[in-house]
């Protein structure tokens, strides 16, 4: 493992959002897979048999909210390993391990994902990966996907869960604004092409690697005003809008009433009627049964 410069300080990220101690993301991070987990059904909703994962690794897991969700609700689950490349995420997710007694199968590290994933081949039966749009650009996800080829059991699981394109919103700032996270992200290289979900290119790289079976579901979340998930959609999207404004401003043209129209949004957002579905989708599939050292040899 390579040494780092400066050891008391994290490693430089891609993450949409800078500063990493910012505590308005770090929040919105567990609201986030608290939402998100509830609304999709669960921590495996399109997995027909979870019972054979045995261990489990989610990359970029944050605050780790999936893992220990995914301990909690699957007792076979006997080691369940979460990395991110943020200290004090991987700190803050083995405190809530403790806390919701299951710090004896899980356990969080700080690992840089766009290096190597420091684990021995085949040590993993399910790879688990969330929005990691939100660090990854598109030219990083052929080496990881390898990595997770390499780390991952013949037979085992790859599964990846990505944002859609655009929310439908029946607020017109809401909308507006969302389109400049798009924009952002397809110059900054997080995304394929504009105006395009990076799923189904996911989907072609994971094929042409040899992951066999290769499957996408989509989910479309829906969220009301007055609704208990309709205030963590807006606590969400209120954080979201201020924490990735210094990214947007760097590779997007912001407007200069940005502030005007992000209180608009809010209000917007307010009204009785408001409703916003949001497009989520995971794509998953095996392992391909070859040896790591001949598989590649194939792409």
């Amino acid at each position: 493992m390579p040494t780092p410069q400066n050891p008391g300080q994290e490693s430089p990220s891609t993450y949409w959002v800078q500063d990493r101690s910012n505590k308005d993301e770090f929040t919105r991070l567990r609201l986030q897979d608290e939402m998100l987990t509830a609304n999709m059904g669960g921590v495996l909703p399109e997995q027909a048999n979870p019972g054979i994962f045995e261990r489990v690794l989610d990359v970029g897991c944050g605050t780790g909210g999936w893992l220990i969700e995914a301990a909690k609700t699957y007792p076979n689950m006997s080691r369940l390993v979460g990395v991110d490349i943020s200290g004090k995420m991987t700190q803050y997710a083995n405190t809530q391990a403790q806390a919701q007694q299951v710090s004896d199968r899980v356990h969080f590290q700080v690992m840089d994902a766009l290096r190597t994933l420091e684990f021995p081949d085949a040590s993993f039966d399910l790879v688990n990966l969330r929005f990691g749009t939100s660090f990854l650009r598109t030219w990083d996800w052929s080496r990881l996907l390898q990595e997770f080829l390499r780390i991952s059991r013949p037979g085992g699981v790859i599964r990846i869960t990505e944002f859609g394109v655009i929310t439908e919103t029946s607020s017109p700032t809401h909308k507006r604004l969302l389109t400049l996270i798009g924009e952002a992200l397809y110059q900054a290289g997080h995304v394929f092409a504009l105006h395009q979900a990076v799923i189904e290119p996911l989907a072609e790289l994971m094929r042409k690697y040899g992951v066999r079976n290769v499957q996408i579901r989509p989910y479309e979340l829906l969220y009301r005003s007055g609704t208990p998930e309709g205030r963590l959609f807006f606590e969400d999207t209120k954080s979201l809008f201020q924490t990735i404004e210094p990214f947007l401003r760097k590779w997007t043209r912001v407007p200069e009433d940005y502030s005007e129209l992000y209180q608009q949004m809010l209000q917007e957002m307010q009204q009785p009627d408001f409703a916003a579905t949001f497009p989520i989708f995971t794509v998953w599939g095996e392992n391909t049964e070859l040896p790591a050292k001949n598989r590649f040899r194939m792409s």
